[in-house]
């Protein structure tokens, strides 16, 4: 026990000297250069256009009026920045399409071009071309627009497991901005074209803790956690940014303005780019999520599983098995699954014997079209032994994760119920055997229609 202890403490010893492991700051930072998105680079890179358009912006700012949800009373601090006319005009200039002039504080521009021309009037005698100042650039688009939407808890879960006083877990929490811009003509007051953009906010939380009783009048614990908050800041950027590029390619489209390539075909590239993004925007709602069944009509599948048996015996271990099987969706949320694994009955110095075990399931799949979903599913099988076969239950879950249009990884539990009482050759009590899985696989998913993403 006390090596126990002191091989604990050296570890906590260990984990507090590297907390830059878990990217916790021991340091303050000096300051640095903005961050970009990745539709920085996106609009710098655009090809030049052919004449640029002089464009103001008098007032771009947060239209939600929303303040930040807090869990202890209000806050009056606004959930969106308010200095969203800056972040948008700097985007303008970034993609070299536009040159943007000064709107939003026009009254101290001309209030200080008044001071130029009294000060020259004073000091230049009856001069008076010396104190005139050239004109204005008067813009031939006004953008309109602005942050109209901050939807917070869009989507929220998390996963966590404990045992023994020894737990893990992790959350997250999703929220969503939307951006609206609108292209007007000075000249007719025309809307030649308006675009919108959405963006989601991740936060995430992952937390571990050891929690037990060395002594009866002894208790260790420990605590670990780190949580990441996208700022908001940078999503409100990249939706502007995006909402920008959107801009520029459907002014394009339309003949509204034109690239200086000497080829006007040339830019079709970006544009069937930018309508293929389109395309797969037709097809999703909120949460990423698509209208139509985004897996397969069938799967097969292998997991790994550790199996322990709850019987009269003690000592019971578990053992790793596997498990191969095939899918059929009958909808889009139920599927039967038939299945061949092998378990590994062991209470240790007792009794140890492998299992051949086949099994029969109907599944049902909370969110199909998420690529993040929970799952339940229940069933019967058959234990094969030597000896005798042993009919049994089963009920079990978990979430899988859909990596690609084909493969999905899963996270799952099981519970086996017996019917008899000797499944460990051994018949003790009312009781009947029981067993417990933990397992993890993949799924394969094939037939049907999909959505490429």
């Amino acid at each position: 026990m006390k090596t126990s202890i002191k091989i604990l403490s050296l570890i906590l010893i260990i984990l507090l000297q590297s907390c830059t492991l878990f990217n916790i700051p021991t340091n303050s930072e000096k300051s640095t250069l903005g961050e970009i998105t990745p539709y920085t680079s996106e609009i710098k890179n655009l090809p030049a256009p052919k004449d640029k358009i002089v464009v103001g912006v008098y007032k771009f700012r947060d239209q939600t009026g929303q303040y930040k949800a807090t869990e202890n009373g209000a806050s009056w601090s606004t959930a969106i920045p308010q200095g969203t006319t800056a972040i948008l005009l700097k985007a303008l200039e970034d993609s070299r399409w536009f040159t943007p002039i000064e709107r939003e504080n026009i009254g101290n521009l001309m209030n200080e071009r008044q001071i130029i021309r009294t000060t020259r009037k004073e000091y230049s005698g009856n001069d008076g071309e010396s104190a005139t100042l050239p004109p204005l650039l008067f813009a031939g688009i006004i953008l309109e627009g602005g942050v109209i939407s901050y939807d917070t808890n869009v989507m929220t879960g998390g996963i966590g497991a404990r045992y023994f006083g020894l737990g893990a877990g992790a959350q997250y929490r999703q929220d969503r901005i939307t951006v609206y811009i609108r292209a007007v003509s000075t000249s007719t007051g025309e809307i030649l074209k308006t675009v919108y953009t959405s963006k989601t906010i991740l936060s995430t939380s992952f937390n571990g803790n050891f929690f037990r009783f060395i002594d009866t009048e002894r208790l260790l614990e420990s605590d670990i956690g780190i949580t990441q908050n996208e700022p908001v800041q940078l999503a409100v950027t990249e939706a502007i940014e995006k909402a920008v590029y959107s801009l520029i390619i459907e002014g394009v489209k339309d003949n509204l303005w034109a690239s200086k390539l000497k080829h006007p075909s040339d830019f079709n590239k970006i544009i069937a780019s930018y309508q293929a993004e389109e395309k797969i925007n037709d097809s999703r709602i909120i949460g990423n999520k698509f209208p139509e069944q985004n897996r397969g009509k069938m799967a097969v599948f292998a997991n790994i599983e550790g199996f322990k048996i709850k019987g009269d015996y003690v000592g019971a271990k578990m053992n790793l098995g596997g498990k191969l099987g095939f899918k059929y969706f009958i909808t889009d949320n139920i599927n039967a699954e038939v299945n061949l694994n092998g378990v590994t009955i062991e209470n240790t110095g007792i009794i140890k014997k492998n299992v051949l075990v086949s099994e029969l399931n109907v599944e049902y799949l909370f969110l199909p079209k998420y690529k993040f979903s929970p799952f339940v599913y229940t069933g019967v099988g058959s234990f094969f032994t030597n000896r005798k076969n042993f009919y049994k239950a089963q009920v079990g879950g978990g979430v899988e994760y859909l990596i690609d249009r084909n493969f999905a990884l899963r996270l799952m539990s099981q519970y086996d119920l017996g019917f008899t009482d000797d499944w460990d050759d051994y018949v003790f009590g009312e009781r009947k055997d029981m067993g417990v899985r933990i397992g993890l696989g993949v799924n394969y998913y094939f037939g049907g229609k999909k959505i490429k993403n």
